[in-house]
C-alpha cells in the first residue's frame, strides 16, 4: 500500500509539471493550446540526443530540455498563437491540433518511430529502504524536484510583480496597457514558461512514460483531464487533481490489472459529477 501510494504521488507530480503550462495558458490566458504536449516531446527528445550523442549529464540536459521548448514556445507565441489570441476556442483547437498533427509527422520523420528511454544515471537507479518500504530513487527525485517547482510556480504567480501583471493582462488587456504593462511581453514570456515546464516534464517522464512520435497524442487526454478536474482558476486544483489521479491510476493497474485504463476516467466522472468547476474553482470562475 505505502510502495502504491509513493509511487501514485511520483506519477501524480510528473503529471502536474506535464499539465501545468497547459492550466496556465487555459486558465490565466483563456487559451485552448492542445499542442501542449507536442513541447513536452521537445524536451524528452532533446534530452535523449544530449545524452545519446553528445554524452551530455542527465541533470545538465534537464534546463537544457526547458531552455529549447522555452525559446521554441516564445517564438511560435510571437509569429503564430499571437494571432488566435482573439478567435474562438474552436478555432484555437483546430490550430493547435493541427500543430500536434505537424510535430508528430515532423519528429517521426526526423528521429522515426522507434520508442526511446532516457538512460538515467547509475545513482538514480535501484532502491532505497525506508521504514521497509522500497522506494525508487528515480521516482523520489521527481517527487523532490516537482515539489520544489509547484512552489516555485505558486509564488511567482501569487507574490510577484509579474504575476500581477499577468493577472491584470488577462483581466483587461485594455486597461493594462494604459498603466504601462507590455502585455505582448508579458503573455510571451507567460508561453514560454508553460512550454519550458512541458519540456521539463517530459524530459523526466521519458523514462517512465517512454518518448515517441505520438506522445502528444498519447497523454493529452491525460493533460485535459488534469486541467478539468483540478480547474482553471488556480495553479493548486490542477496540483491536487493531478496528485489524486495519480494515485487512482498507479492504484488501479496494481489491483484491478484488467479494467485499469477506465479507472482514471471514473475518477474523473466522479470529481466532475461533485464538482463540475473544477476541485477548487469557483463556481463564477470561467
Amino acid at each position: 500500500m505505502a510502495t502504491i501510494l509513493f509511487d501514485g504521488v511520483a506519477y501524480g507530480m510528473l503529471l502536474f509539471v506535464l499539465a501545468c503550462g497547459l492550466a496556465v495558458t487555459l486558465g490565466l490566458m483563456n487559451f485552448v493550446n492542445l499542442a501542449h504536449g507536442a513541447f513536452a516531446m521537445a524536451g524528452g527528445y532533446v534530452t535523449v540526443i544530449l545524452m545519446d550523442r553528445w554524452g551530455v549529464p542527465f541533470l545538465a540536459c534537464l534546463p537544457a530540455a526547458f531552455i529549447v521548448a522555452a525559446a521554441l514556445g516564445f517564438v511560435l507565441e510571437r509569429t503564430l498563437y499571437i494571432h488566435m489570441y482573439g478567435r474562438s476556442h474552436l478555432d484555437q483547437v483546430l490550430f493547435t491540433i493541427g500543430l500536434v498533427f505537424m510535430s508528430v509527422a515532423g519528429v517521426d520523420y526526423i528521429m522515426g518511430s522507434s520508442q526511446q528511454f532516457v538512460n538515467i544515471p547509475t545513482w538514480l537507479e535501484g532502491q532505497i529502504n525506508v521504514g521497509g518500504v522500497g522506494v525508487g530513487r528515480y521516482r523520489l527525485m521527481i517527487i523532490v524536484l516537482c515539489g520544489l517547482l509547484t512552489l516555485a510556480l505558486q509564488l511567482i504567480l501569487a507574490k510577484t510583480r509579474f504575476g500581477s501583471r499577468l493577472r491584470a493582462a488577462v483581466d483587461d488587456q485594455r486597461v493594462a496597457r494604459g498603466l504601462g504593462i507590455n502585455v505582448g511581453a508579458v503573455f510571451g514570456l507567460t508561453f514560454a514558461f508553460g512550454s519550458g515546464l512541458a519540456a521539463l516534464g517530459g524530459a523526466l517522464g521519458a523514462q517512465i512514460l517512454g518518448l515517441d512520435p505520438i506522445f502528444p497524442l498519447k497523454f493529452l487526454i491525460y493533460f485535459l483531464i488534469v486541467v478539468t478536474v483540478g480547474g482553471t482558476s488556480s495553479i493548486t486544483g490542477p496540483f491536487v487533481a493531478s496528485i489524486l489521479l495519480g494515485i487512482g491510476d498507479v492504484a488501479g493497474k496494481y489491483y484491478v490489472p484488467t479494467p485499469s485504463a477506465f479507472v482514471i476516467y471514473s475518477i474523473m466522472i466522479v470529481m466532475l459529477l461533485w464538482r463540475p468547476q473544477g476541485l477548487l474553482s469557483r463556481a463564477t470562475s470561467r
